[in-house]
């Protein structure tokens, strides 16, 4: 795991083209079996896949931060919703929710998410590799298999099991 991390931006940029011009004609021409398909990549990754060993989304993205998020992490902190906000959280570009810096407030030393239980959804559905309607969210999977290297291996699977 650590040497796939370690090469992972450089992987990922050098499969940046190839992986744009392939999303940019799964687009256009979806195979009709692909959210099976994805599904059945992400469990077989998942499945080899340890993200305590990596954790690298939560070293070098934070998440947007959902009304239901924040009403349901503040309440495991016995906080109102505003103090919560104000405590770790800030409003980017796009008017979301964020951590105020990454690394993830919440990860701890050894990769475990202090608040799992009741972490963000987009914590919850990262890499989002096994999403419904997965041809939607092409242009997020190309930036998160920059940062996941389990979303780097199942792209890699998809080119395989789907060529176009």
């Amino acid at each position: 795991m650590k040497q796939i991390l370690n090469n992972l931006n450089k992987l990922a940029k050098d499969k940046h083209i190839e992986n744009k011009k392939y999303f940019d004609k799964l687009k256009k021409k979806q195979p009709k079996n692909l959210d099976y398909v994805m599904q059945d990549l992400h469990d077989a990754e998942f499945k080899k896949t340890d993200c305590l060993q990596c954790a690298n989304c939560c070293k070098t993205t934070g998440p947007l931060f959902t009304l239901a998020d924040i009403e349901r992490i503040s309440k495991s902190f016995r906080q109102k919703p505003q103090q919560f906000i104000e405590q770790y959280l800030r409003i980017d570009e796009e008017k979301d929710y964020v951590l105020k810096s990454v690394p993830c407030t919440f990860l701890d030393s050894e990769n475990y998410c202090m608040i799992y239980d009741v972490r963000p959804k987009a914590c919850r559905e990262f890499p989002h590799t096994d999403r419904k309607k997965f041809h939607q969210i092409a242009d997020l999977t190309l930036k998160n298999v920059a940062i996941c290297p389990a979303a780097y291996n199942i792209v890699e699977e998809m080119k395989k099991k789907l060529p176009l």
